[in-house]
């Protein structure tokens, strides 16, 4: 008996992961869909990179294909990374695709650390991605990502980006001693930050992930009205005084209609050393709570560990550092959540596993 295209395609509307949320013809994911005699050829093309998954989700969807009408399948997964939506009366940049804000609600949380993590983990992903430091006051990029070097300016007029570790970076440590204050006033700062955003060739980005200063003063708010932010990521431990000043950091960017992609708990735990006993130092399950009560989502959990602080301050982020380990691991989950959520606008649980069903 033959098999229509109109079939597999409704096998494939009945494959939802729960990164999309929806039928794979419904996501409009399914770019090739074709049939000749019992093999079938079929490509999808995902909103998010997806490195990590790709074989997983290719072997389930050709699995059930091949148990619902008996075809043999060659599946290929790719993704195509587009511009989303951002601010009113504002315009994504010229060689960016999408800026991801992440920012807290005060200092010590991490921020910074999980920033670098997160665009290094979209670019094992499959993502072209750039790092922006965007506070001023206190640049920790350049020593995160172990590099001293100085942006060239070939024109004179513009700077190319740093490479480092796979990422195009820039950062006002960059341009300065390390040791050198910057004693400067809010409008300083917002004009020093607009001139490292769009005075740096960035090249063909599908993200650029922008580490923001802590706090939701005058500066952050001014940074967040006029970059073109497509979504932001909260970072806070599960502190009851860091999440109160998380909320006020995610109300924030609602209030200048930034979409909030979730909130990352960071130092969610300890495991000792010594003994392998795991402590939440800082109370637990606030993240999940505030994700909840704002009507977002968790992204993911990371321990208080000393191997990311190691990693981090000898300017190998532990993505880099180690990159099968399982901190690493929870750092890609993060990322392609946050860039799944960008591209579908929806929730996902806490593991991204793919979930079949009959219609």
């Amino acid at each position: 008996m033959s098999v229509s295209r109109q079939e597999l395609l409704s096998v494939l509307d009945a494959c939802v992961h729960p990164l999309i949320g929806r039928g794979l013809v419904a996501a409009g994911a399914v770019s090739e869909a074709e049939i000749a005699g019992d093999h079938a050829r079929v490509r999808l093309t995902l909103g998010f990179p997806a490195a990590g998954i790709r074989d997983e989700l290719a072997a389930e969807v050709a699995q059930r294909i091949g148990a619902t009408l008996g075809l043999d399948v060659a599946l290929a997964i790719d993704w195509k990374i587009g511009s989303h939506a951002v601010q009113k009366n504002l315009q994504p940049l010229p060689g960016i695709r999408n800026i991801i804000a992440v920012a807290s609600g005060k200092g010590g949380v991490g921020k910074s650390t999980v920033a670098v993590n997160l665009a290094l983990a979209l670019v094992a992903e499959g993502a072209r991605v750039g790092l922006l430091d965007a506070d001023i006051y206190g640049p920790s990029q350049p020593r995160m990502l172990g590099t001293e070097a100085r942006p060239t300016s070939p024109g004179g007029k513009r700077m190319n980006p740093i490479i480092a570790h796979g990422l195009q970076a820039m950062s006002i440590g960059f341009l300065v001693d390390e040791d050198q204050p910057m004693i400067w006033r809010g409008p300083m700062v917002t004009q020093a930050l607009g001139q490292l955003l769009n005075e740096t060739v960035w090249q063909d980005l599908d993200y650029l992930v922008v580490d923001m200063p802590p706090g939701t003063g005058d500066i952050q708010l001014t940074l967040a009205q006029r970059i073109p932010v497509s979504g932001a990521v909260i970072v806070t431990t599960p502190q009851d005084i860091a999440l109160l000043d998380a909320k006020k950091g995610l109300q924030m960017f609602r209030r200048v209609e930034v979409p909030v992609l979730g909130i990352v708990e960071n130092m969610a735990w300890h495991v000792c050393s010594n003994c392998g006993h795991r402590e939440a130092i800082f109370g637990e399950g606030g993240g999940e709570k505030m994700a909840a009560q704002y009507g977002t989502e968790l992204l993911g959990q990371l321990p208080l560990s000393l191997s990311i602080r190691e990693q981090a301050d000898g300017g190998r982020p532990t993505v880099i550092a180690e990159p099968q380990s399982e901190i690493t691991q929870r750092y890609r989950d993060i990322a392609r959540r946050a860039a799944a959520r960008l591209a579908y606008g929806v929730a996902a649980p806490a593991f991204p596993t793919i979930e079949i069903h009959d219609d």
